[in-house]
């Protein structure tokens, strides 16, 4: 059986027994309205940082802040019924310690009711990754172009070309040889990604990845062609629905303008006169 033919509510053992068998769907959502769309098809929902991107007006994920996940989480948390929920771990939340990302990570998971949490980083998060793992606090790992790195990485640029690849495959078995329990992989070349989902023993979720990944994941507002001005290639749209938003925001303007709307339809009468029964004597 696949995920997505699970009627009851997904739990790890779920997504784990996916691996090298049937694809995991995931999208991201930031709000109870759209955590109830996805939830009836995708397996996993991840409340990613890239909510300070596309609701908040951010230029990066670096300036969201804990309270600012927790609130979404919330929301989306109201919104399902099956899917499993993972929230992301904002910059500046884990990286301290160990202790810190645990404090921090079962705080996302009490307050919000997700599954896990997501954080980012390879070898140099593993140690964390194993602590928090042995506290029974889930994790999923994001290896290869970690947004939050951005400044390091001097944009948003492929990640593990050539030589680099080595160093991706390193960070991919370090975090899932510490207790992760799936491993995204963004925007590293093809076959290197590959390679990762046929070495490691958890599945791997791609972003701008391989096919040969065990599940995939976009930002939904992204596939849905919300925004026209954003269009990484490695996002397939599905609809355009910024475009047709947009028609439909200027024939409101117009109606209005023209005094075509309101119409008699959308409009109420006065309140209905009592009835004046006769006196009798």
């Amino acid at each position: 059986m696949t995920a997505s033919g699970h009627s009851r509510a997904l739990a790890l053992p779920d997504i784990a027994a996916c691996k090298g068998k049937t694809p995991i769907v995931c999208l991201t959502a930031y709000t109870t309205p759209v955590a109830r769309l996805v939830d009836a098809h995708c397996d996993v929902v991840l409340v990613g940082d890239s909510v300070g991107m596309v609701l908040h007006g951010l230029d990066s994920t670096l300036g969201v802040t804990l309270d600012m996940m927790i609130m979404h989480g919330k929301a989306v948390r109201r919104g399902l019924e099956r899917a499993l929920m993972v929230v992301d771990m904002p910059f500046g939340s884990y990286e301290e310690s160990p202790r810190q990302a645990f404090a921090n990570a079962a705080r996302v998971m009490a307050e919000t009711g997700c599954a896990a949490v997501k954080l980012e980083g390879g070898e140099t998060m593993a140690g964390t990754i194993e602590y928090l793992a042995a506290r029974g606090t889930p994790v999923i790992a994001h290896v290869g172009l970690t947004p939050q790195a951005v400044n390091a990485f001097g944009g948003y640029r492929v990640q593990g070309r050539g030589d680099d690849g080595e160093r991706i495959r390193k960070d991919a078995n370090a975090v899932a040889e510490a207790g992760a329990f799936a491993v995204v992989l963004e925007k590293v070349p093809e076959p290197l990604a590959s390679r990762i989902t046929e070495e490691i023993k958890v599945p791997t979720i791609g972003i701008g990845a391989s096919p040969a990944c065990d599940g995939q994941i976009l930002v939904a507002d992204d596939m849905l062609g919300l925004f026209g001005d954003f269009r990484p290639k490695f996002v397939k749209r599905y609809a355009e629905l910024g475009e047709a938003a947009d028609k439909a925001i200027a024939a409101y303007a117009l109606d209005v303008r023209e005094r075509r709307f309101p119409a008699p339809e959308h409009l109420f009468g006065d309140a209905p006169r009592p009835v004046q029964r006769a006196k009798t004597a």
